[in-house]
């Protein structure tokens, strides 16, 4: 009898990655690495520092919220996969296993799982870290079946976390999840593989639309340019383009119209800190009419109470379209009023989409600014070296 984890676990065991895919591996550990030692000094890594490896890069992978994104499952692929490979001992290869069966489980989950509120980088992580670290310890896909059916009892989580230390946590529940799992099927424990197909139906998923054709990552990566969550990408990139054109001081109104559906992670309206923000829209027009650089400096505690951050906030006057499935739908539509004037901008794709990928200066430039203060360099983040340098700044 065929199942889900059967067939992905097949998928997975067989895989041989084509050199596109090998490309897009090595820009994900580049860039996940990277972001991680960005966050070496943030205090939840310090408090998690008893947790796991895997969890623990996962927590710093994420805790940044600056993570790379699948826009169809709506997953952050490499803060998950990257930490449960490493952990294991694995490769680019068990990489893109593990990431390929995440971006086709969080796709068969689809939108409406994210918009009911479950925390679909959790959801689908846990079962494809245990995937990856079992790639990364040799399973066949009979044992790689066991692996994500085991890891299915920790395949979970919410976005009311979003804003808090749970959000990044849970993260790394997901990654340590899996590699326990993986361990535990490679030491011969049992599972009925079917409990995957359960646990998708229960939780909204449509099993019929696991797709097994196309690259390793159908439709790629996003890389973000911004720390903060991938929906305000837009709205800072787009309202960045006019902050040559305003004085902010002068600014009375800010009209934003976008699709429903690209505010759902969006909670927080009115933030007071910076990890709120990263869940603002308000803030983002706020930080991107303020800030020259919308780096990791528009996102502290500080920021976000400055007074005149404080005011463009409540000058935020935001229209939402009918529908919209994901976070690019439609355009993103801003109008900045100041005194006669009216400034109008329209964007469609955000820099580092994948239809507007990041040129290698554009990421080597976001890489040289989270390893600002080491001695890391991007040119010695490899494979064979990623586990032992987040072991030794982590």
């Amino acid at each position: 009898m065929t199942s889900i984890a059967r067939d992905l676990a097949t998928w997975a065991a067989a895989l041989g990655p084509t050199a596109d895919d090998l490309d897009l591996a090595d820009r994900s550990l580049l860039d996940t690495v990277a972001v991680a030692v960005a966050a070496r000094n943030e205090p939840l890594v310090q408090t998690a520092s008893f947790l796991s490896e895997a969890a623990r890069w996962a927590v710093a992978a994420h805790v940044l919220d600056f993570d790379d994104l699948h826009m169809e499952s709506t997953t952050h692929i490499s803060a998950v996969c990257v930490p449960a490979v490493l952990a294991a001992g694995g490769d680019a290869r068990a990489y893109l296993a593990a990431a390929g069966v995440m971006s086709r489980l969080g796709t068969a989950l689809g939108w409406s799982h994210y918009t009911s509120g479950w925390h679909a980088t959790t959801t689908a992580g846990a079962p494809a870290a245990a995937v990856g670290a079992g790639v990364a310890l040799g399973l066949d896909a009979d044992r790689l079946a066991t692996a994500m059916a085991l890891a299915v009892p920790a395949a979970g989580g919410v976005q009311r976390a979003f804003g808090t230390d749970c959000k990044p946590l849970q993260v790394g529940f997901a990654a340590d999840a899996g590699v326990r799992a993986a361990y535990l099927a490679a030491a011969g424990a049992s599972a009925d593989v079917s409990a995957l197909d359960q646990w998708l139906e229960l939780v909204g998923g449509d099993p019929s639309a696991v797709d097994l054709t196309g690259p390793a990552i159908p439709g790629g990566l996003a890389i973000k340019v911004f720390p903060c969550c991938y929906a305000l990408q837009r709205p800072i990139s787009a309202l960045a383009d006019l902050a040559t054109q305003v004085d902010a001081a002068q600014v009375s109104r800010i009209m934003l119209k976008t699709p429903k559906g690209t505010v759902t992670p969006l909670i927080h309206h009115r933030p007071d800190t910076g990890l709120q923000a990263k869940f603002s829209l308000e803030y983002a027009a706020a930080t991107a009419l303020l800030d020259s650089y919308q780096g990791f400096a528009s996102f502290t505690d500080q920021a976000v109470r400055r007074p005149e951050a404080r005011r463009l906030m409540d000058l935020v006057d935001v229209q939402l379209g009918d529908g919209g499935d994901r976070l690019l739908a439609g355009e993103f539509e801003a109008e900045v009023h100041t005194g006669d004037d009216v400034l109008r901008v329209r964007s469609r794709f955000p820099p580092g989409s994948p239809q507007r990928p990041p040129t290698r200066d554009e990421l080597l430039r976001k890489v040289e600014d989270c390893l600002d203060g080491t001695t890391l360099g991007p040119e010695t983040i490899g494979w064979s070296s990623a586990g032992q340098i987040l072991r030794d700044h982590l």
